[in-house]
């Protein structure tokens, strides 16, 4: 057996075998190394570790978890959920719609799809209960608005795509993705709101109509969070990383003196918090540093990569066959691993058929996106139905119901690109 499928039969046995993806990574690799180049070679892992996290844009990572959980502490899901509420009314459907909004507005803070279900499962699970809604509908629905976090910027998939494709501008990268997010919150809605319909959940003349002018105020400080992060990008004020720095900043005075919800001794609690999540990724990163090194070496991605292209000269079959299989992945895997993994082998295809790295960097976050809301794993509803305190399998049909919803608003980026590569165009963004 060649050494290339010692490599992957490892990493396949480890996972199924229920080994952390970093740690399955990391030792297929060194498989790899020892089967096919030399076991001296092994005296290369603590370089290429050290290589795989030693890159300035990954600074951006755990500052913008540290947002995400300030921001939460804060009281901010809150404020936005009553805001929400006071500008849609009572209506049937109305805190779903609620749900979706906030959802992607706190996904323009945190970029994160489980930190985003969490705070906002926490919030709204309660008032759509008492409203009549399903608690299993709740949690998909707002697990499945949280996937849209990977899209709107600032969005920490996007941050690692820069960072393992070369030569993507991930100021244009933030700029795409931020349509495509859109349509993807707005797909979401249509279903949410006929399903409530249909069921006549929340009565509107049982609820009563937030005070527009107050609940409005108390959300400005959430409001201009993705305005000072995307205007600052925009105007070339700060790069992303620093972008990063200026969002802690933003929540911490906003938390401290705004809402003042949050207290200087719970810095430091939240500061452990982020430390342990972005631990947690800066090692999957680390490690999978010795996999993808070994398997340059043996030349293991060129060859599934020419597999790839040899299984059909027609590019937009392939792309279809490759969003399948991104899909898969994202119900298994979450999106570091998954581009990790993935991109060494896709871009010599996505080279070969030309197509724009930033378009195809959106329609990979959209596939993962889904995934994150797509039993068996989906990390999204994994946090929502905690919260709830519902079985996942309850949410098994309205997750599908929501996907569909979802690979809509896919198949509409896949087919008309410039949803997504307009507004980067237009920013002057390299594309």
């Amino acid at each position: 057996m060649s050494p290339d499928l010692w490599m992957l039969l490892a990493f396949a046995v480890l996972l199924v075998a229920g080994v952390p993806v970093a740690f399955s990574l990391g030792l297929a690799g060194a498989v790899g190394i020892i089967a096919g180049l030399s076991p001296d070679m092994l005296a290369t892992l603590g370089t290429n570790t050290y290589n795989s996290v030693a890159k300035y844009p990954l600074i951006a990572i755990p500052l913008f978890i540290l947002t995400g959980l300030i921001f939460e502490r804060a009281g901010v899901a809150a404020r936005l959920v009553r805001f929400a509420r006071a500008l849609i009314g009572p209506r049937h459907g109305g805190l779903a719609l609620v749900a979706v909004l906030v959802c992607m507005i706190m996904g323009g803070m945190s970029g994160s799809g489980p930190a985003d279900a969490a705070a906002v499962a926490m919030v709204m699970l309660p008032s759509m209960t008492r409203a009549g809604y399903p608690r299993p509908f709740s949690a998909t629905l707002i697990a499945a608005s949280a996937s849209t976090a990977i899209l709107i910027p600032p969005s920490v998939a996007l941050i690692l795509y820069s960072i393992v494709v070369p030569g993507v501008d991930l100021r244009a990268l933030f700029a795409a993705g931020l349509f495509p997010g859109v349509l993807a919150g707005m797909a979401l809605l249509v279903p949410a709101w006929w399903l409530s319909r249909r069921h006549g959940w929340e009565a509107p003349e049982e609820a009563e109509r937030e005070p527009l002018g107050e609940s409005f105020r108390q959300a400005i400080p959430a409001l201009f969070a993705p305005v000072l992060i995307l205007g600052g990008l925009r105007s070339g004020l700060f790069t992303p990383t620093e972008a990063a720095v200026v969002a802690v900043a933003y929540g911490t005075v906003v938390g401290l003196w705004l809402t003042r919800e949050l207290r200087w001794r719970d810095l430091w609690e939240l500061f452990g918090e982020a430390a342990v999540i972005s631990g947690v990724v800066m090692l999957i990163i680390a490690l999978a540093g010795i996999f993808a090194w070994a398997g340059t070496m043996l030349g293991t991605f060129r060859h599934l990569a020419e597999w790839v292209i040899g299984l059909s000269d027609n590019g937009t079959l392939l792309l279809v066959m490759i969003m399948l299989a991104v899909l898969v992945a994202g119900m298994l895997l979450d999106a570091i691993s998954i581009y990790l993994i993935m991109m060494p082998i896709l871009i010599p295809v996505m080279q070969h058929f030309e197509w724009n790295p930033v378009w195809f960097g959106i329609l990979l976050a959209m596939n993962i996106a889904i995934g994150q809301f797509t039993p068996p794993v989906a990390v999204n509803l994994m946090v929502t139905t905690e919260v709830a305190r519902v079985r996942l399998e309850q949410t098994l049909g309205w997750a599908m119901i929501f996907v569909v919803a979802m690979a809509g608003a896919l198949a509409m980026v896949a087919v008309f690109p410039e949803i997504a590569l307009w507004l980067p165009r237009v920013l002057g963004y390299n594309v």
